[in-house]
């Protein structure tokens, strides 16, 4: 476990490193970008910062909405660039760019990649943790955004991320330990949706806990209903949606829910999903520990290859 706990801090050094090392590149839009897991978050932020790109599940548009005809252009993201579902996908464009941290495998050597982008992360054998962000800097870095002072904020926090996932990770356990909590909720708005889910996928990995990652308005409409004796991960950011989180929050905290929060207040809104997932990187590795688990993937490998 202490080499997932090397890896989670090891984001601000590989976040710099992709920041100098990159060469200039853009980004196309309106066209769409397929992922599975992290690979799909990573873009459904930029959607809701108003980028216009299509994120899409790489399995369900493969099986679908391929209609048969080639797609002049895409995007495909594969931290491994071996995922199946981002591969078949290849065989849908004309062309398309790949984005890996690994571009000598399949994703990034097919005869119609236009360009690999190199997440330059290096090896990562736990959840996604310094390869999300990576990511994250890969599309910010293609659509025009400066990510160089959200970076260096990022580096000045980490001591903080690291004390607030334990301290995350410490609530969490001592209520699933001493109470019949039925549901653990990660909500989040705007870009943080896709933090949301990310932090839910990272959370189940690691813990083998059932963490379920949804929209803020999402959760209001309905699933606020299971409030009493449940655990709910609000990602704030100040934005189109605060307000509207602290009224859910006072809501469902008086109708018993146990209520935790996740705010990175230096950050803008759109640069805050580097920051907001961190702290649950941390908490995966300090929950897994309190709970015993030493394995983060048991029922399947780190990359997902259908037979």
């Amino acid at each position: 476990m202490k080499k997932m706990l090397a890896e989670i801090n090891e984001i601000p050094a590989k976040a710099v490193e992709f920041l100098k090392q990159s060469p200039v590149y853009s980004l196309p839009l309106g066209v769409p970008y397929l992922g599975m897991g992290s690979s799909y978050f990573a873009p459904l932020a930029f959607k809701y910062m108003g980028v216009e790109i299509r994120p899409e599940i790489a399995s369900e548009f493969y099986n679908y909405q391929n209609n048969n005809t080639f797609i002049p252009m895409g995007v495909i993201i594969s931290q491994s660039g071996r995922s199946t579902e981002a591969l078949w996908c290849t065989s849908l464009f004309n062309k398309y760019i790949g984005i890996s941290n690994y571009v000598e495998n399949a994703l990034c050597t097919k005869p119609n990649v236009a360009a690999c982008i190199n997440l330059l992360a290096e090896e990562e054998q736990y959840s996604s943790s310094k390869t999300y962000v990576n990511t994250l800097l890969a599309l910010f870095k293609g659509f025009g955004f400066d990510a160089t002072d959200a970076v260096k904020l990022l580096e000045k926090k980490m001591p903080d991320y690291d004390k607030k996932g334990e301290q995350m990770a410490n609530q969490v356990y001592e209520l699933i330990s001493k109470k019949n909590i039925h549901g653990i909720y990660i909500t989040g708005s705007g870009p943080n949706v896709g933090t949301a889910m990310q932090a839910a996928l990272i959370m189940s990995e690691s813990t083998k806990l059932s963490f379920q990652g949804l929209p803020m308005a999402q959760y209001d409409h309905g699933p606020k209903e299971t409030a009493k004796n449940s655990i709910v991960i609000q990602i704030v950011a100040k934005g189109k949606s605060y307000e509207r989180s602290q009224l859910l929050n006072q809501k469902i905290i008086a109708s018993g829910a146990h209520v935790i929060t996740v705010e990175e207040m230096e950050s803008d809104e759109n640069f805050s999903v580097l920051h907001n997932i961190v702290p649950f990187n941390f908490m995966s590795y300090y929950l897994a520990l309190k709970l015993g688990i030493e394995d983060t993937f048991m029922v399947g490998g780190k990359v997902t290859e259908v037979e």
